[in-house]
C-alpha cells in the first residue's frame, strides 16, 4: 500500500480526487489536508465580491469529493515537511508519513509596511489583502460591516494596489457591491499600477475594453507608481508620495506560502517550488506541485506563467496520472502549458471582457458565458456527481 498526500485542495488537486473516484486504485491509500472542508473557484469569486452570487456558489465541497475519491480529509493546515524522511506536520501538532505527495497550497502576498498606523485613528485606511484566497471571504465581510457604520453623504475613495488583471476585476467587482450597499455615499476609485502600461500581457483590444470598463466604473488609473505603505491618509508610493485612500485593497504580485521557506525544498525567488515538465519537484522525486505555488525553471519557459487558476485547472488531469505512476514507480508523463488562454474578466456590472491573445471582446453575453462556464466547473466537483 502506497500512501499519496494531497497537500492543499486547490483546483488541480480537485481533478486528481476525480481521476481516483473515477477509476479507484486499491493499492494507494489517499490523505487530503486542507485548512476548509470548503474550497474558494478562483473564476467566481469576483461575481460573489460583486454580490451577484452566494459564496457558497463559489465553493467546491472537498469533503463530499474526498469521500468519493475514498480518501481521508484532514482539516488542518500543512506547517512543516521533512522531504527524506517523508514527514508532513500539521498545524494541530500531527504529522502523516507519505511515498508521494503534491502541493496544491496557492499563493499569498507580502502585505504593506504600516509603520506608525493606529487602527483606531479614524484616517487609518481600511486594509482589504486580496490573498490568500480561504479567508478573503472573513475579511470582506469585516469590511461590509465596517461600510455599514460610514455616515450619510459622505466619500469613500477605494483604491487598488496592483495593476493585473484580478486588481482591475477586484476594484470593479468591490466598487459595484458597494455601491448597491450604501448608495447614499459617494464612491471614487483609483488603481495603483508599478507597470507602464495596464495589463501588460494581454493584446491591446482586450487591453482597451478594460481601459474603458475602469473608467465607466469612475477608476482613475495611475502608472508607474508602486503602492509601499499604508499611513494615515492613505498609500504610501515608494517615492514618499501620498495616495488619499480609505480603503486599500491590495493585490500585487503573488509569493509562495511563509511555511515553505523552512523547508528542505527548492524555491524560487518569490518562494514558488521549483518543477519540472512532469510537475515533480527539481531534484525531489515523489514529490509534486501545481497551481500557484509551482515555477517552472526559466530554462523551460521564457517567462514565469502567470499566476491564474486557469493553469492550475490545465495541470490537474496530467497531475492524476504522474501521481498514479509515481506510486507505481512508472514513467511520468510532461505537461505543457497552453500558448494562449481565455481570460474572462468581469467588469462588475454584469459584463465581462474576454481576451485571448490580441483577441478582445465584452458585453452582457460574455458575463453569462462566463457565469455558465464557472458554474458548470464549480458543479463538477459538487454533489450530486455525474458519474
Amino acid at each position: 500500500m502506497k500512501d499519496l498526500v494531497l497537500i492543499g485542495a486547490g483546483h488541480a488537486h480537485a481533478f486528481v480526487l476525480e481521476a481516483f473516484a473515477q477509476h479507484p486504485d486499491p493499492s494507494i491509500a489517499i490523505t487530503v489536508v486542507s485548512d476548509s472542508t470548503l474550497s474558494a473557484y478562483s473564476g467566481s469569486v469576483p461575481a460573489w465580491l460583486a454580490g451577484e452570487c452566494t459564496l457558497r456558489e463559489t465553493q467546491i465541497d472537498v469533503a463530499a469529493l474526498s469521500q468519493r475519491a475514498g480518501a481521508h480529509l484532514i482539516t488542518s493546515p500543512a506547517m512543516a515537511i521533512a522531504p527524506t524522511k517523508r514527514l508532513l506536520t500539521l498545524a494541530n501538532g500531527e504529522a502523516i508519513h507519505f511515498d508521494v505527495a503534491s502541493f496544491n497550497v496557492g499563493s499569498t502576498l507580502r502585505l504593506p509596511e504600516q509603520p506608525f498606523l493606529d487602527k483606531h485613528d479614524e484616517q487609518s485606511p481600511y486594509l482589504l489583502a486580496m490573498r490568500p484566497l480561504s479567508s478573503l471571504h472573513y475579511r470582506w465581510q469585516a469590511l461590509r460591516e465596517k461600510v455599514d457604520q460610514l455616515p450619510r453623504g459622505s466619500t469613500q475613495r477605494v483604491v487598488s494596489v496592483g495593476g493585473g488583471a484580478a486588481g482591475c476585476e477586484t476594484l470593479m467587482s468591490v466598487l459595484a457591491q458597494l455601491r448597491q450597499q450604501r448608495s447614499d455615499i459617494t464612491w471614487q476609485g483609483a488603481l495603483v499600477s508599478a507597470s507602464t502600461t495596464l495589463l501588460p500581457d494581454v493584446g491591446w483590444l482586450p487591453r482597451w475594453l478594460t481601459q474603458r470598463a475602469l473608467r465607466r466604473a469612475g477608476v482613475t488609473v495611475l502608472h508607474r507608481v508602486r503602492g509601499q505603505a499604508l499611513i494615515a491618509g492613505g498609500v504610501q508610493t515608494s517615492k514618499g508620495e501620498l495616495i488619499d485612500a480609505d480603503i486599500v485593497l491590495w493585490a500585487t504580485g503573488a509569493i509562495g506560502q511563509p511555511w515553505l521557506q523552512d523547508t528542505a525544498l527548492p524555491l524560487n525567488q518569490r518562494g514558488f517550488i521549483q518543477v519540472n515538465k512532469t510537475l515533480e519537484v527539481a531534484g525531489q522525486p515523489g514529490l509534486f506541485a501545481a497551481g500557484d505555488c509551482a515555477a517552472f525553471s526559466t530554462s523551460l519557459h521564457s517567462s514565469p506563467l502567470p499566476k491564474a487558476g486557469v493553469y492550475a485547472v490545465r495541470q490537474g488531469p496530467v497531475l492524476a496520472e504522474n501521481l498514479r505512476a509515481a506510486c507505481h514507480n512508472e514513467s511520468l508523463v510532461n505537461w505543457k502549458p497552453p500558448k494562449r488562454v481565455l481570460a474572462l474578466i468581469g467588469t462588475g456590472d454584469s459584463h465581462a471582457i474576454a481576451s485571448r491573445g490580441a483577441i478582445g471582446f465584452s458585453g452582457r453575453w460574455v458575463w453569462e458565458w462566463k457565469k455558465r462556464i464557472d458554474a458548470r466547473f464549480i458543479a463538477r466537483f459538487n454533489p450530486p456527481f455525474k458519474h
